[in-house]
């Protein structure tokens, strides 16, 4: 053979060998890449077992209310031969096997659910992102490129990925409600103290609250009413849909889209008489006296400007991290664990709390409690965002800004102080992620927040739409006469505040809206009044009174008297 022909074969021998090498890289690094991004159970799981229900009871007796359901448990429940993993390994190799499997878990197999798995939790089910460093992340299912939320992760995702009917969860401070909003399904955060923790690794005691996750809201009260064990009764609609315009605010998801989901569901149920708006920073600061106390204990500095939002959420925290470490500061200082930088700030950097700022945190909680008692009471929900934004891309450091950690702690710091129930509804996608709200109820009031989201949910998902194009049609369908109700009430809010000028502004706007009623007028009346601007105040008691001759229109009738009184000096 000619060695010029011989040097051309080797050549090409040789380059065949380096695609056939790069082929085969190639492959392995792309099979590598699937394998991570596109596990068949999400990464939900960490282990997988098989509790079955008792046999079907004979006729004529019902069968068994959950039946041919599936669930999954957080790796926080215990089941008897299992050990509960607590989100870190070391938690694992230092604990024994479970000598019984958890109260709740058991009902819900005895009510005819199969139990399949555990599913994943962040490191001592402490963090609302849901990416750990122990375990693979697990997907989210309706944004793969996007943090699942914490500390339940996996249990959300392993309903949003229909591997499982439901699953349960912790809710500390939004271990349920943060996963089920940012992977687009239900999550249920149940009165505090009402469903036995019994068999649960604690985090923080007077926080923890069993939740459960479903993707329709008719499974969400079934698997309640078998938790919660509630006897047969009437559904009740609710009186009152209260918004929390100021908590409204927090959201960086254009905030009309929402509350205009909401507005067109509740008018159309409930009609517009039953919506109200709240300012909640007044609300608390008002009826929270012990706020002034432990912002007295912070007021140094850039912390005496805290607002009582953010004042809230310290309460939260502080309750959080002093009563993980009164349940599982021993085991950490023995065992030495290796702790995420991230969680270690939160949990050992804090000093030791005195008697008298537990006392005083404690007080906080309760009177918290009686002040959402009071606003909600039988018949109530309150409306805010279950989060600041939409589900931050993995690896961000966005969820660790001070920017994102106050508004997500505002937020749910309200059910996780009170101790009340809160449930989280998917509203379409924004940006192409998932949207929530969440409804509140007084504590205690779990069934009935239950049965207002059946009663809402098909409504709430027809006005969805809203989020994902807010260019539609539907977005204008919003009457004048619902945006002067809106302006009137916010107008009655500044009123309360003794904000006069403010007030006038937004009742003058809500006549503009609608001059035909005679109530904008008469607050407008009463509002000119308080400023001492007697004439003005007499046009608009007039204008009232001739639109509405009903004696009822009770402030417009006491502004001309007292008018009357003026005068008459």
């Amino acid at each position: 053979m000619q060695p010029k022909r011989r040097h051309l074969l080797a050549s090409r021998a040789s380059n065949l060998w380096v695609l056939l090498g790069l082929g085969i890289a190639g492959a392995l690094l792309i099979t590598k890449k699937l394998k991570k991004r596109v596990r068949e159970d999400f990464g939900a799981f960490i282990e997988k077992l098989l509790l079955l229900p008792p046999p079907q009871p004979s006729p004529p007796k019902a069968p068994h209310p959950l039946t041919a359901l599936s669930f999954a448990v957080s790796y926080l429940f215990d089941v008897k031969g299992y050990v509960s993993g607590f989100g870190h390994p070391e938690w694992i190799r230092t604990h024994e096997a479970a000598a019984s499997t958890s109260h709740v878990v058991s009902v819900l197999v005895e009510g005819g659910a199969t139990c399949v798995g555990k599913t994943v939790v962040g490191e001592f089910a402490f963090s609302i992102s849901g990416e750990t460093k122990h375990y693979d992340t697990p997907t989210n299912p309706a944004a793969p490129a996007r943090i699942p939320g914490g500390s339940c992760s996996g249990a959300a995702v392993a309903v949003a990925a229909n591997h499982v009917d439901f699953a349960l969860g912790i809710d500390t401070v939004g271990g349920v409600r943060v996963p089920a909003g940012y992977c687009g399904v239900l999550g249920f955060r149940s009165s505090q103290g009402i469903v036995s923790n019994a068999g649960i690794i604690p985090v923080s005691s007077t926080l923890d609250a069993v939740g459960w996750f479903a993707r329709d809201p008719n499974t969400l009260r079934r698997v309640g009413h078998v938790i919660l064990q509630l006897p047969f009764a009437a559904q009740r609609n609710p009186r009152q849909i209260i918004l929390a315009d100021d908590y409204l605010q927090f959201s960086k998801v254009p905030v009309d889209r929402i509350s205009q989901v909401v507005i067109k569901s509740a008018e159309k149920l409930f009609g517009r008489q039953a919506l109200k708006h709240e300012n909640l920073e007044t609300y608390f600061e008002a009826k929270v006296p012990s706020l002034k106390e432990f912002c007295r204990g912070k007021a140094n500095g850039d912390d005496a400007k805290l607002t009582t939002s953010m004042l809230l959420a310290n309460v939260m925290q502080l309750l959080q991290r002093h009563e993980f470490l009164q349940n599982h500061g021993d085991w950490i200082n023995t065992v030495n664990p290796s702790i995420d930088p991230a969680v270690y700030s939160q949990l050992c950097k804090t000093p030791e709390l005195t008697d008298e700022e537990i006392e005083n945190l404690n007080a906080v909680r309760n009177q918290m409690r009686v002040a959402i008692g009071s606003l909600l009471k039988d018949d109530g929900i309150l409306v805010i965002p279950t989060m600041p934004s939409v589900p931050p891309k993995l690896g961000s450091k966005e969820i660790m800004s001070e920017d994102y950690q106050n508004r997500a702690s505002s937020l749910l710091c309200i059910a996780s102080i009170s101790g009340c129930c809160q449930v989280t509804v998917p509203l379409g996608k924004h940006d192409k992620c998932p949207v929530s709200v969440s409804l509140i109820a007084r504590h205690g009031g779990d069934r009935f927040l239950l049965d207002t989201v059946q009663k809402m949910y098909a409504s709430l998902q027809e006005n969805s739409s809203l989020i994902v194009n807010p260019k539609s049609s539907s977005v204008n369908t919003i009457s004048q006469e619902e945006s002067a109700e809106i302006a009137k009430e916010k107008g009655n809010q500044a009123f309360k505040e003794k904000q006069w000028q403010k007030a006038i502004g937004l009742y003058s706007e809500a006549i503009k809206l609608n001059d035909k009623n005679g109530t904008y007028y008469s607050n407008r009346a009463a509002a000119y009044l308080e400023l001492g601007s007697y004439r003005q105040a007499e046009a608009d008691c007039t204008k009232a009174l001739t639109l509405d001759k009903k004696p009822n229109n009770k402030r417009a009738a006491l502004s001309a008297d007292r008018l009357r009184k003026v005068f008459l000096q």
